[in-house]
């Protein structure tokens, strides 16, 4: 530290006109803010909808493309839908067989309303209950700005058995999801009056966020000492990237969100940002938000389920195949289970370059990434069948994490083992979450 009796507030924001910047943890915020930075403990649930392609053994794709690995345990081989979580290995648990029993008495298509609640949706009566990420939201609601982070690709809440959110309050009502980059760029740290459409303008007209408040950083910087001034360059440029990559991904937004059959698509529509870059954009928000500590729970609904909104389109326009429910039926289709490999393999790319992206931000002794439980997964496996759901659970190592293997349940326990097991390793004090029967001793300590 430059000056050892000067010492910055913990929650120090850089002030600009109309803006707020909350600044990561450095050392001359004391010895008491760096010690909170190696107990920090976050989630983020990641969900896809429409299950992963598993070819049957007399598929030629079976071997090398099939998601689960062949062989249980630490010696597992990565199969190609895994492969991009290599550098990760150490870091990363694959989990099979874990089911909800409630599934069975509800309609094929609400696993992604219950794959966070693991509540029974059978019968008329729609009657969800709290998800998990909300549970460790109430935890956690006092120590950051916001409680929460929840998004999506289309935005809302969708309706039953076609949700368009996996967080639900503690009544069980589904908390609608933002999917516009912009917009959760300024409600992290625009600070205004007026509506959000008025606040947008203003923001456009004044400039950049870090040019705003860059008076204020270098006073600020005049105080610090070697490492905090390399930290605050550091991450000044990260928000500057990641605000280039909001503005450009707005474009986005011009895309319709609607139903569309893969046979009629324009692939020469001009996508100023392509699918990858409007996923980076939104992890990249995501590692933002947990970087300033500005919240410690964040949720983001990659894909909905039976081809809804803009995300089914992806894997056209980015493999030239069939829509993402198209391929979910692998089998039936030209290119089949190798084609919906494919773009499983995308999907797991997307969950690896966030990963990257945690690891690289220092957290005290440690990084975000080990600061933080990862959850990827879907409520189905193959095509409508609620076993054996698709799992990758990464990070978290600080919070006694055991990773490097490949487990598989068989079936013979509750997903909500694994929520509870998550909510135990977040330090929450709960007996039970749901249907859970107790904690996942192979990966949890």
């Amino acid at each position: 530290m430059k000056n050892s009796k000067w010492k910055l507030p913990r929650r120090t924001f850089l002030k600009g006109l109309g803006v707020s910047l909350a600044l990561p943890c450095l050392e001359a915020m004391g010895e008491e803010a760096q010690k909170e930075q190696d107990n920090i403990r976050r989630s983020c649930h990641m969900y896809f909808g429409n299950g992963v392609s598993l070819p049957p053994e007399s598929n030629p794709a079976h071997k090398d493309w099939h998601w689960f690995p062949h062989e249980t345990g630490s010696n597992y081989t990565m199969t190609e839908p895994l492969k991009p979580l290599a550098p990760f290995r150490n870091k990363v648990s694959i989990v099979g067989g874990l089911h909800h029993p409630n599934a069975a008495l509800a309609d094929v298509h609400v696993c992604s309303d219950f794959w966070m609640t693991g509540a029974n949706l059978g019968g008329s009566e729609y009657a969800n209950t709290i998800s998990v990420d909300q549970v460790a939201a109430a935890e956690f609601r006092s120590k950051t700005r916001f409680p929460h982070l929840n998004i999506s690709c289309d935005g809302g809440v969708g309706f039953k058995s076609r949700i368009g959110t996996i967080s639900f309050d503690r009544n069980g009502r589904p908390i609608p999801s933002e999917n516009d980059p912009k917009r959760i760029f300024e409600r992290l740290f625009k600070q205004g009056s007026g509506s959000i459409d008025a606040q947008r303008k203003e923001l456009n007209y004044e400039g950049k966020l870090v040019d705003m408040v860059l008076d204020n950083a270098r006073e600020l910087n005049k105080k610090l000492g070697k490492n905090d001034r390399e930290k605050m360059e550091q991450y000044l440029s990260s928000v500057s990237e990641i605000e280039d990559n909001v503005n450009r991904s707005s474009k986005w937004l011009d895309t319709p969100i609607k139903d569309v059959d893969s046979s009629h698509l324009n692939l020469d529509v001009d996508m100023t940002i392509q699918p990858d870059k409007y996923y980076e954009t939104m992890f990249d928000l995501i590692s933002l938000a947990f970087e300033a500590d500005l919240t410690r729970t964040a949720t983001f609904m990659m894909t909905r389920e039976d081809g809804m909104g803009i995300a089914d389109t992806f894997s056209s326009i980015l493999l030239k195949t069939g829509g993402h429910h198209s391929l979910s039926h692998g089998g039936n289709h030209e290119g089949g289970y190798l084609n919906w490999s494919r773009y499983d393999q995308f999907l797991v790319s997307r969950l690896a370059y966030f990963m990257k992206r945690l690891d690289s931000i220092k957290e005290g002794q440690s990084t975000a990434l080990d600061n933080t439980i990862l959850l990827f997964g879907s409520g189905c496996s193959s095509t409508h069948n609620f076993k054996n759901l698709p799992l990758i659970l990464a990070g978290g190592s600080n919070m006694g994490l055991k990773h490097g293997s490949y487990t598989n349940y068989e079936d013979k326990l509750p997903m909500n083992n694994m929520h509870y097991s998550v909510l135990k390793a977040l330090g929450i004090k709960t007996d039970s979450f749901g249907d859970s029967t107790g904690i996942l001793k192979e990966i949890f300590a």
